[in-house]
């Protein structure tokens, strides 16, 4: 080892401990250690922690005299699977582990969130390249024996030392896969591959507190008039023979025409769409071929229908593939699509492909199929997809461009409030789309509602609590918490942090309250203070503070609608969980004023007297409908999975309804420990509920965003659950037996009215339809393109509008330690994408290293790295650089924290793009000759 290189490892040894477990890597260092240094350096770890075992390891390290072990230490590191420290050893460049500080800091401070939210069980396959195997072991040690929290703050720990650049975004894309609420909180730029922006999917709907959007499922039994079990089906796929219905639907688009197939759930949209394609591709003539592609939003959805197209279409000698986020980084897009027939995607894959020019123009198609065509507005994937369309069809291309083709069970009305108002919301559909039909049912309803039965609706007002001890008891202990929480903040002589000032007089127990929370959260997230640590207690203390005022709220749900029994079990778990973690002085603190009043609930949830009014309302309707029909099959839709398990509960224990032996079906989302279920376990739960007779009543959550299909019933009962009409037609849909039923038991008068609006909505859109088709279709063609050219201009108009530039003079202040960088009158504009500034006075403000990949692009010649002069900072900069015949610094905004001068108020940008503000051209006469 040389002396530079020992120098070197001492001047980077912060980073060094602040990555390295030694442990992980002492068996690979035995040559050079020896024994008594091996049990001391563990000792260590096991007394005063990593950090403190990996100083003493680097002490012993650079005291070695031996040859070889410098290199020997950089061969450990390796083989350990430390790759990211090795190659920043090797090379001496360790920006790319100094960029992760900030995604650590963050991830310090959302810890407390992290540990109630997260199963590390359920995201450990995604992230375990992130981290050494070694630690992967130790998570799934610590889950088995102290608890799934305690390993989510294992997790965290790894994760905090993790040596790999991509952690945080592959982080990131884990959560959201695990459909993680946890994500939102998350704030990582994502990569364009593969990820769904499911926050604008639903953006067009009423703020209810469940959506239910029907993804057409792929039911063998609704395929066609084979009515024999799945499983038979799908390993003989002979030809299917068609109803007239389904005939009838399919024929606007079987002629070419572009065509929103708008048809109830349950009637097999999907095999309608299989024969458009079919006679798609089969009406080509010979040395002309077809390309089709099916649009499925999420990836359960799409996993199914690509089984479905791939059983149907390859026995005909046609090839089809498919492209979801999951699988995108593995496969070319580009060959997919023109290797195959038919390419099932979801719709962001081709939204990148067309940015990117993967994917030149849709014309490479010539049939678009997409699924719950009703989401393509605002800034959906498929309204990117169509403004792509729509710009070269009205751009005057000479290009042919594919049909289009939408599915829904409800183009829905938006905000109309009469027919005309419905009718242009429908317009603007069919104009988003490109489509001048609207095809539905009419010739052969008859055949229709003999396979689609309509379930007859009711309404049951259901009393609720006149007093509940629970909620009192609870509602203090959230007052104190809220209290505890402003304290923090009073003690800075301010409310800093946005949302927190506003915690009075906030309605415990609703789905408000919980929004309030995530709003407190996210503010935590940008929360700042100069003081570094302060700023870290303050923000792990509210997140602790909120995660619990989170759970109380839930339990207080609970208790409105179920026992209060499983409303302090729900409690009385996440406590458990709690001690078994970390268990810091703030959460010991919390625990205390639980506990204390733990006797007192134990008490109220005994009670007799406390039953709650509205499970004596379900009890009785359950029981009258079995009484009146023994054979009835129910599922009883709920808000929250808490409440799935509280009812399940209900229904075992009690002995007039145990006899009903109850399922379960929630959501594939992962927000706590104890739900989310994998497609195959809905799958299981479905099965048994069609085939177990014993199995009577399915409890569920909102499982029809995740195409599932749901097995014939003939009650479905809407408990304290209702949405907007969208929903309403999709979850009725489910009752699919002769003489079902359709109950809302509520007791909210206001739920009940918002209801029978949904079913005027209803009543709206299907006269709104029926007005449109009546329309002559050339009429109804123009109509659709001046909607178009009117939309465009206004999109064309909001791209070209140009930001107002802020012309004030603003301090530019070191993003680390806050010190005073610059102001934006010294900034200069280089070659009009780099960032420079003037003047002798910025000089002072930093110091240069020598950069450890000194190289020339374009005009300039990289010679050094810049970093903050301020005492212990050094937070990087950016680059010092030969421009021409000048040595000038370039920065990047992202280190900085800009300042208003005048109100003092402080924000971040992540980019220069972003900021602005009047920015100057580089002008060499500035510079001192």
């Amino acid at each position: 080892m040389t002396a530079e290189q020992r120098r070197n490892l001492h001047a980077f040894q912060d980073y060094v401990r602040k990555t390295l477990d030694p442990t992980h890597i002492l068996s690979y260092m035995a040559p050079w250690l020896r024994d008594d240094m091996v049990q001391c350096i563990q000792a260590e770890k096991n007394n005063r922690g990593t950090m403190e075992a990996a100083s003493l390891f680097l002490r012993f390290l650079l005291e070695l005299q031996e040859e070889g072990w410098f290199r020997g230490f950089l061969d450990a590191l390796d083989q350990a699977g430390y790759s990211g420290l090795y190659e920043a050893i090797e090379s001496w460049d360790f920006q790319k582990i100094e960029k992760l500080e900030e995604h650590r800091a963050l991830l310090r401070r959302l810890q407390p969130e992290f540990k109630t939210r997260i199963n590390p069980k359920d995201i450990l396959p995604e992230i375990s390249e992130c981290l050494i195997n070694q630690e992967c072991e130790e998570i799934i040690q610590v889950c088995s024996n102290k608890g799934l929290m305690a390993g989510a703050e294992k997790m965290v720990e790894c994760l905090l030392r993790s040596d790999k650049e991509n952690w945080p975004k592959t982080l990131k894309l884990a959560l959201e896969k695990e459909e993680s609420k946890f994500s939102e909180l998350w704030l990582v730029e994502q990569g364009s591959k593969g990820v769904e922006p499911e926050d604008l999917e639903n953006e067009e709907m009423e703020t209810s507190d469940i959506q239910i959007f029907y993804k057409e499922e792929p039911d063998y039994q609704n395929l066609s008039q084979n009515s024999s079990p799945p499983s038979e089906v799908s390993h003989t796929y002979s030809p299917l023979k068609p109803r007239n219905y389904q005939l009838e639907l399919a024929l606007p688009a079987k002629e070419g025409k572009n065509t929103i197939i708008c048809a109830p759930t349950g009637c097999g949209k999907t095999f309608v769409s299989l024969l458009i394609c079919e006679h798609h591709l089969k009406k080509f003539p010979q040395g002309q071929k077809g390309k089709v592609v099916f649009f499925a939003i999420q990836v359960p959805v799409y996993e199914q229908q690509k089984s479905v197209f791939s059983k149907y279409f390859e026995r005909h000698g046609y090839k089809v593939a498919g492209i979801s986020g999951a699988t995108s980084e593995n496969v070319s897009v580009e060959q997919i699509v023109e290797n195959n027939d038919i390419i099932i995607l979801t719709p962001q894959i081709l939204v990148n492909s067309l940015k990117s020019g993967t994917i030149p123009s849709l014309s490479v198609f010539t049939l678009m199929i997409f699924d719950e065509c009703h989401n393509t507005s605002k800034h959906h994937p498929y309204n990117m997809i169509m403004f792509n369309y729509l710009d070269q069809k009205l751009g005057g291309s000479s290009d042919l461009l594919p049909q289009v083709v939408g599915l829904t069970a409800s183009v829905g009305v938006g905000d109309a409030k009469n027919t005309a108002e419905a009718m242009e919301y429908i317009c603007k559909l069919c104009a988003s789309l490109d489509t001048s039909v609207i095809s539905t049912v009419k010739e052969n309803l008859q055949e229709l509602t003999e396979v689609v039965y309509k379930p007859e609706k009711d309404f049951r007002k259901v009393e609720s609590w006149t007093t509940n001890s629970f909620k009192y008891i609870i509602s203090q202990l959230m007052r104190e918490t809220q209290s505890l929480a402003k304290s923090i903040l009073d003690e800075l002589g301010t409310t800093t942090v946005e949302n927190l000032s506003h915690i009075q007089n906030r309605d415990f127990g609703t789905q408000k309250y919980e929004q309030w929370i995530i709003a407190v959260q996210k503010a935590c997230v940008v929360f700042q203070l100069p003081d570094k640590a302060e700023e870290s207690r303050i923000c792990k203390a509210l997140f602790l503070y909120t995660s619990h005022l989170r759970k109380y709220n839930d339990a207080l749900i609970i208790s409105e609608h179920a026992r209060i029994k499983d409303a302090l079990d729900y409690l009385k778990d996440f406590f458990n969980n709690v001690r078994a973690a970390g268990f810091d002085e703030t959460e010991q603190d919390l625990t205390r004023r639980f506990e204390e009043k733990l006797q007192e609930l134990e008490s109220v949830s005994m009670d007799p007297s406390n039953e709650n009014p509205k499970l004596q309302d379900l009890c009785f309707i359950l029981q009258e409908e079995y009484h009146l029909n023994p054979e009835t099959r129910t599922i009883l839709f709920v808000k929250t999975r808490a409440l799935v398990d509280a009812l399940k509960k209900w229904i075992e224990e009690n002995p007039k309804l145990s006899f009903l032996r109850p399922g379960i079906l929630t959501g594939r989302g992962k927000t706590s420990s104890n739900t989310g279920m994998t497609l195959p376990a809905q799958k299981c739960a479905l099965d048994a509920f069609r085939t177990d007779g014993d199995n009577r009543i399915l409890i569920a959550t909102s499982v029809a965003d995740e195409g599932i299909d749901i097995a014939q019933c003939n009650l479905v009962i809407l408990y304290e659950y209702v949405g907007n009409v969208i929903k309403m037609i999709q979850t009725r849909g489910r009752g699919r037996a002769k003489g079902s039923k359709c109950l809302l038991l509520t007791s909210d008068a206001d739920v009940i009215e918002k209801e029978k609006i949904n079913m005027y909505k209803e009543k709206m859109m299907n006269d709104s339809i029926l007005n449109l088709q009546a329309w002559n279709e050339a009429v109804f063609k123009e109509k659709i393109h001046q909607i178009q050219i009117h939309e465009k201009f206004i999109r064309d108009s909001q791209g070209k509008a140009k930001p107002v530039l802020d012309k004030k003079n603003k301090k530019l202040l070191c993003r680390k330690c806050k010190a005073f960088a610059c102001y934006t009158a010294d900034i200069r504009v280089v070659e009009e994408c780099h960032y420079t500034v003037v003047g002798d006075a910025f000089k002072e403000c930093f110091v240069c290293k020598k950069h450890p990949k000194p190289k020339s692009f374009g005009s300039f010649e990289k010679r050094a790295k810049i970093f903050c002069a301020g005492e212990n900072c050094s937070h990087d900069w950016g680059i010092y650089v030969k421009y021409r015949a000048f040595e000038i610094p370039v920065i990047k905004i992202e280190s900085f924290v800009v300042e208003d001068i005048a109100t003092g108020v402080q924000t971040l940008y992540a980019k220069w793009k972003d900021f602005h503000f009047e920015k100057i051209p580089f002008d060499a006469a500035e510079m001192p000759q």
